[in-house]
């Protein structure tokens, strides 16, 4: 049965279901939804709007991933052409021509030799294969002791059991066992002497040594792979101390030890470049990418792979697969589809530049913010920045929930959180304008909380 509020929204001309209990939503507390539903109905550039057709600003592009913003007529064209055209076609053994195009494509705007493309689905699936990856490598090239994986604390790589088992959050971690055996951590690289840092903080390069100590206490050969996100930004966008990225890089050359990046939120536009590898300037040899691909319109993610690790698997006989590793999904032709003309709107209308011109702007606007007394620290890194609010004694994680809900129906604003932090990462379209109000919203929900 409706309760008032949805009959409301009914009423105003905006379809809303009549029964919420068959869904269960991912990191959602859905008994409270359910009571409080926050319901979107349809989007367009920087707005989502509600079923009863009340505005809603995307100050998150969606979760990181609609970067060119909402249905951009282009985008919405070439998925619709493609569905009429070639909706499915088998990835083993088979392929279709803008599975070829696509993958050239990133290939062109990833660094160095980073020359080879695999497919997934999303962030998640990329983590596991940019895993798997390194395991198969390292074994192809007579090195199968390797099997350890290192994470770091705070990452997050996906909801996988690859990912789960590298990642550092430990609410994503704790329910579900053991996960995968051999797999450790490097340090968080949160400091407390870098509180309210503007951009990369000075402090925590040699945080980057503590893989050093995981070599002495596991040894080389046993250490397949290192994975981090250039920075971290599930967590609260945590950026990489200077330096701290290539100290990483000399470490596994050092080792034998392949490096991954993981640039599922860093790739495509959100530092100003293609890829945070170009931007910090630091080579992995193998990186992950997804929600920006497509700009969130169709799900895909994938790896990208040096020259030298994919002509690792190139030795067998001509009829052997080289890889036994994939996806149903695997370049479908629906997102190959997005994802070729997103590349072409985040081109044409210089969208990565334009990321970077208004990461500046995002940096002042939100350190405006300092002083506040609610308002425990702030980062920024890229067009992506976090506002740490002082926990409500007793109840971590309840200023920041309410924060979000009361975005959503008292200000007009859609704000991600994590636990007690406020995160914004709005889509490159987004205006100076929208980015002050963005902030100003922010201001008043921490107000409000503080009793204001």
């Amino acid at each position: 049965m409706l309760d008032k509020d949805m009959a409301d929204a009914r009423s105003g001309g905006g379809t809303v279901p009549n029964d919420l209990e068959a869904l269960w939503l991912p990191f959602t507390p859905n008994r409270q939804f359910k009571r409080e539903p926050r319901m979107i109905s349809r989007a367009k550039d920087m707005h989502f709007y509600t079923p009863e057709g009340r505005a809603i600003l995307d100050a998150t592009a969606g979760l990181w991933c609609s970067n060119a913003g909402h249905c951009r007529e282009p985008i919405v064209r070439a998925i619709q052409e493609q569905a009429a055209e070639l909706d499915f076609s088998p990835s083993f053994q088979f392929a279709h021509p803008k599975g070829f195009e696509v993958a050239s494509r990133i290939a062109q705007l990833a660094p160095g030799d980073l020359d080879h493309v695999f497919f997934a689905n999303s962030g998640s699936e990329a983590a596991d294969t940019a895993l798997k990856i390194a395991l198969a490598y390292q074994r192809s090239r007579g090195e199968g002791t390797r099997v350890r994986l290192i994470g770091r604390e705070r990452g997050y790589h996906g909801t996988g059991f690859g990912g789960i088992s590298v990642g550092g959050m430990p609410n994503n971690r704790k329910f579900f066992g053991p996960l995968l055996a051999g797999a450790d951590h490097l340090p968080h690289t949160h400091l407390p002497e870098n509180r309210f840092t503007r951009g990369e903080p000075e402090h925590g390069a040699h945080l980057a040594d503590r893989l050093e100590d995981l070599v002495a206490l596991h040894d080389a050969s046993t250490i397949a792979a290192v994975i981090v996100e250039p920075f971290a930004g599930s967590t609260g966008v945590l950026p990489p101390p200077k330096g701290y990225l290539k100290r990483l890089r000399e470490i596994c050359d050092k080792h034998g030890i392949v490096l991954i990046f993981d640039e599922v939120i860093t790739g495509f536009g959100r530092m100003g470049t293609a890829f945070g590898a170009e931007y910090w300037g630091v080579q992995p040899d193998i990186m992950t990418f997804a929600k920006g691909v497509t700009s969130g319109t169709v799900p895909m993610g994938g790896v990208v792979v040096r020259k030298h690790i994919y002509e690792a698997f190139q030795t067998g006989a001509d009829h052997a697969i080289d890889l036994f590793h994939g996806y149903t999904y695997t370049a479908h032709p629906l997102a190959c589809a997005a994802a070729l003309a997103s590349l072409d709107v985040y081109r044409d209308e210089g969208l990565f530049e334009r990321a970077g011109q208004m990461a500046k702007v995002l940096e002042d606007a939100i350190h405006t913010l300092k002083g506040h007394p609610l308002v425990a620290d702030i980062r920024n890194c890229g067009l992506a920045a976090a506002v740490d609010i002082v926990p409500q004694p007793g109840s971590p994680g309840l200023r920041g929930f309410e924060s979000m809900k009361r975005g959503y129906f008292d200000h007009d604003i859609m704000l991600r959180i994590t636990a007690d932090t406020i995160a914004v990462s709005p889509p490159f379209i987004v205006t100076e304008d929208q980015i002050g109000q963005s902030v100003e919203a922010i201001r008043a929900i921490l107000t409000s909380l503080d009793g204001g």
